[in-house]
């Protein structure tokens, strides 16, 4: 005993590098990442641009996207999400829902070569849309309204075409109301009711979205996403907006971003009764990676405490760039 008397030792468990392993709570696995890659429809079958905003991070074409994916395969990648950058745009996103769009041949070229690879797909129409939005607007209107009810028929439209290329799974992205129940009729309706449904339930209106905007080409030519994407003031509507995601039949849920919003996965994760993923934006990606890059921090340590934090808050599922490095580097297996 102390000359200061008898205390709680919580150093005991922590003496050793063996000791403190077989005592941790929360462990990442590869199983637990999900990459994103941005494919894009071009002519140019070695295209491959480094995002700016997001250094190692590229736009790739299909030829350089499989090249990607059959190295991060081989250190034991297990799924992704893709977004596509079309050739052309227009104001009702037709792209989107093109069966032989850069995203459904990305699916089926994906599938191909890797079957048990989980392929996901983004399900919005801002990558595809000449004014940016995530829904459709009229001709000619700069107002930034954005039409919720005529919007659902795309979106199911794009979600079906998905499925039909091989998608494993859609994620509905665009904050519509009412999505989720428009994609799973149609899903349903077109003999996919085998297909998941993981909708970016709770995503928040974040500044923290800026590289992305650049990465997928989609930024809003007018107005901003206020009136869809939630308030990041708010807490208990993201409450409400889960609830209802899961009462149309999402599957799986998403919180978006991740870091700043750990307080907001811990209450889906302690509320409902379905997987939940967070996805770690292009923000959080780009800070991290900057601060790595000019010596500021040891990137490698930052990013696996940042991905555990996500994870101890509840999050089963982690969309992160940083999938990759991990992986290669054998951080997590």
């Amino acid at each position: 005993m102390s000359e200061f008397g008898d205390f709680f030792r919580g150093r005991r468990l922590r003496r050793t590098a063996a000791l403190r392993e077989i005592v941790r709570e929360t462990a990442l696995h590869a199983a637990d990442l999900m990459m994103a890659y941005f494919v894009v429809e071009t002519d140019d079958p070695a295209f491959r641009k480094e995002i700016g905003a997001m250094p190692g991070q590229y736009q790739l074409s299909l030829q350089e996207l499989e090249k990607q994916v059959e190295a991060a395969v081989a250190t034991g990648l297990r799924s992704c999400i893709l977004f596509g950058i079309p050739k052309e745009k227009d104001y009702r996103g037709s792209e989107a829902y093109n069966k032989d769009g850069v995203v459904q041949q990305a699916v089926r070229l994906l599938k191909k070569r890797w079957p048990s690879l989980v392929v996901c797909t983004d399900v919005c129409l801002c990558e595809y849309t000449d004014h940016g939005h995530c829904g459709l607007v009229r001709q000619g209107d700069t107002s930034g309204e954005v039409h919720n009810d005529p919007t659902l028929s795309l979106l199911a439209k794009t979600a079906v075409s998905h499925a039909e290329a091989g998608a494993d799974m859609v994620a509905p992205s665009d904050m519509m109301d009412g999505r989720v129940q428009a994609i799973r009729r149609a899903l349903d309706q077109n003999g996919f009711t085998h297909i998941p449904v993981m909708s970016y339930a709770v995503k928040y209106a974040s500044s923290f979205y800026g590289p992305f905007r650049e990465a997928a080409e989609s930024t809003p030519q007018f107005g901003d996403r206020k009136t869809y994407q939630m308030d990041p003031a708010n807490r208990v509507e993201a409450m409400r907006e889960a609830a209802a995601d899961i009462a149309e039949g999402a599957d799986m849920l998403i919180v978006k971003p991740a870091g700043p919003y750990q307080d907001i996965i811990r209450d889906v994760r302690d509320r409902f009764d379905v997987p939940v993923a967070a996805y770690q934006v292009s923000g959080e990606y780009a800070m991290i990676r900057a601060a790595g890059l000019n010596g500021w921090i040891n990137e490698d340590a930052v990013v696996m405490e940042a991905l555990l934090g996500i994870k101890r808050a509840g999050a089963g599922l982690i969309i992160t760039y940083f999938t990759e490095d991990l992986l290669r580097k054998g951080l997590v297996n």
